[in-house]
């Protein structure tokens, strides 16, 4: 299927003697070639790694990232691309079906709601309507020591950012997302989306229905 990527860019301009950050996106490949990663953007594997991870998905044909930067340095993103293999949720192979995988955010940039503006700008120009958009949300992955947050108002704030583009809570029998009350299933299904995705969605998502 056809992937549309639509680059779109906004600016947020933080006080009269601070440079403006740039949101921005889908980027290419080549464009973050030409950027740094923040220090503080290690919730997954260091910098320098996560930069080259950026870039390999960048390159992926329904792959798209969304990045905030200070500059030419990248204060915080967000990643779109298909379920890993090893996942339940590619068990379809489903094309039209697309995980919204990582969102991570520098520390000293957590208070602009940059996260917020990232991912409303990757919905921009109706671009992502013939997907299923979904993310799964794991409380052990969340930065509960530096937020200060509880496992319940992390998980509301979650929620709250995902909301922002219309993806709303499903259930599901995964057991990774059923072994803590917290984790969730945020999905968002675009008004392009037929039918048959949206059954065959449902199919990956309930696969214990008859167990008793």
């Amino acid at each position: 299927m056809q992937h549309t990527k639509i680059y779109h860019s906004n600016r947020l301009h933080t006080a009269p003697d601070q440079p403006e950050i740039i949101i921005e996106g889908p980027v290419s490949a080549d464009s973050l070639q030409n950027l740094a990663m923040h220090a503080k953007l290690d919730a997954f594997r260091r910098p320098k790694e996560q930069l080259e991870a950026l870039i390999e998905i960048a390159q992926l044909p329904e792959g798209r990232i969304i990045i905030a930067r200070d500059c030419a340095t990248i204060v915080g993103y967000v990643t779109f691309h298909y379920p890993d293999e090893i996942e339940r949720w590619s068990q379809g192979h489903m094309q039209d079906l697309i995980e919204l995988g990582a969102i991570e955010v520098a520390d000293d940039y957590r208070t602009m709601g940059l996260g917020k503006k990232m991912i409303r700008l990757a919905f921009e120009a109706e671009q992502m309507e013939n997907v299923i958009c979904f993310t799964t949300e794991y409380y052990w992955h969340w930065d509960l020591e530096n937020s200060k947050l509880t496992v319940w108002e992390y998980r509301q704030m979650m929620e709250k950012l995902m909301k922002s583009v219309d993806m709303i809570w499903f259930a599901t029998d995964d057991p990774e997302i059923c072994s803590h009350p917290a984790n969730c299933l945020m999905v968002r299904i675009g008004k392009h989306v037929p039918i048959s995705s949206v059954e065959q969605f449902d199919r990956i998502r309930f696969q214990q229905r008859f167990m008793y």
